[in-house]
């Protein structure tokens, strides 16, 4: 029997948790029952598309998304015209997530999936317009799935969805003091040097410029610190010039985009996570599976808290709070949390097992009530 087929609708399927969310339970989903294709809309080769056909997905290309445009609600419709054999769409386009959920309902796609990865949105020019087509979701969804609770009632206005992890392989993270060495002497760290890191996509919601000022403070105190970012995006050169500015740029590395955060975070000292909204982060997960003590903004949602190496503080506090609680929680000793993050429900294994039965469980409720049609 041919695996059921499901199609994630994404923007792209770069490095950013989303997308590294997404391709964790698409490695370790049972593949010989459910297969996943990609819907884009780029028409570069982003980092995963390579893997996603070597493990026998499809990447099918629509143009930027855009609500307004006949020419993009004509491709859409097309697509689905076309291909009839998807029986489950999953969109993952916060917001905007409900718009391929219309085409595929209007072309008769009986389940159809809208979730959620974040509990708000940049208050930038397409604020409103975003908060305007979220209210259109549920007309359009069969399913409602988030990352936490938060995003669930912020982007659904309702309790009334599936919680999906934003699950990882554990054995992965943990505490392996040979592997961080060797990530010190690859990124020319000293040895005994105290590193305070931060894993994100350089984009507004991450304000990573709190995290370089937080930094500047520590190093006045810790001379012989150093600040790992690990990430990319459109904001990274203003982020730069700040280190600059405030001449601390000899001590702030720039890993980029990277296949092996699981190996960055071996070398980090303290997690520093500041955002300024998030759904449930799959970097908090990660990093408390690496012993990390994480320090997290009060616009976190705590449920990411599934250890007790995680501290809260408000982004009203000053930089000389957020200073002393990265110094002080630099004195946690890293332990082997896999077990906990297991415990809490976050290991990807029993994760994908859920999201396969649930797939399949949809799947077979479809064919039964068109068998009773006949």
């Amino acid at each position: 029997m041919e695996p059921i087929r499901v199609l994630h609708v994404v923007t792209y399927m770069g490095r950013g948790g989303l997308e590294t969310m997404i391709m964790n339970y698409y490695r370790h989903i049972d593949r010989a029952k459910v297969q996943f294709d990609f819907l884009v809309h780029r028409d570069f080769e982003a980092d995963y598309n390579q893997e996603i056909l070597n493990l026998g997905g499809k990447i099918y290309r629509l143009s930027r998304l855009n609500p307004f445009a006949k020419k993009y609600i004509n491709e859409l419709n097309q697509f689905f015209e076309e291909h009839s054999e998807y029986k489950i769409v999953h969109s993952h386009l916060d917001c905007m997530a409900g718009i391929p959920l219309k085409c595929a309902k209007r072309n008769g796609v009986p389940i159809r999936i809208a979730h959620a990865h974040s509990s708000n949105q940049t208050k930038d020019s397409k604020y409103l317009l975003k908060l305007m087509f979220k209210r259109n979701i549920k007309k359009n969804a069969t399913d409602l799935f988030a990352c936490a609770q938060d995003a669930g009632i912020w982007m659904f206005g309702c309790e009334q969805f599936h919680v999906m992890n934003n699950a990882i392989d554990t054995k992965a993270y943990i505490v392996n003091k040979k592997i961080g060495k060797e990530v010190r002497q690859e990124l020319q760290i000293p040895e005994g040097a105290f590193v305070v890191g931060h894993v994100g996509r350089f984009a507004p919601p991450k304000n990573h410029k709190f995290i370089i000022r937080v930094f500047a403070e520590v190093l006045k105190e810790k001379t012989n610190a150093f600040l790992l970012l690990v990430g990319d995006g459109d904001l990274r050169g203003e982020a730069e010039a700040l280190t600059v500015e405030l001449g601390i740029q000899d001590n702030v590395i720039w890993a980029g985009m990277r296949s092996d955060v699981n190996r960055m975070l071996q070398v980090m000292d303290v997690f520093l996570f500041p955002s300024i909204y998030e759904g449930l982060p799959l970097s908090i997960i990660e990093a408390q599976a690496a012993g990390l003590p994480c320090l997290i903004s009060d616009k976190v949602p705590i449920e990411c808290r599934k250890t007790d190496l995680v501290s809260q503080f408000s982004l009203n506090d000053s930089l000389s709070v957020w200073k002393d609680a990265v110094i002080d929680a630099g004195k946690v000793i890293k332990r082997d949390t896999s077990r906990e993050i297991s415990d809490a429900g976050f290991d990807i294994c029993q994760n994908a097992k859920w999201l396969k039965d649930f797939y399949l469980q949809k799947y077979q409720d479809v064919v039964e009530r068109n068998r009773g049609d006949i």
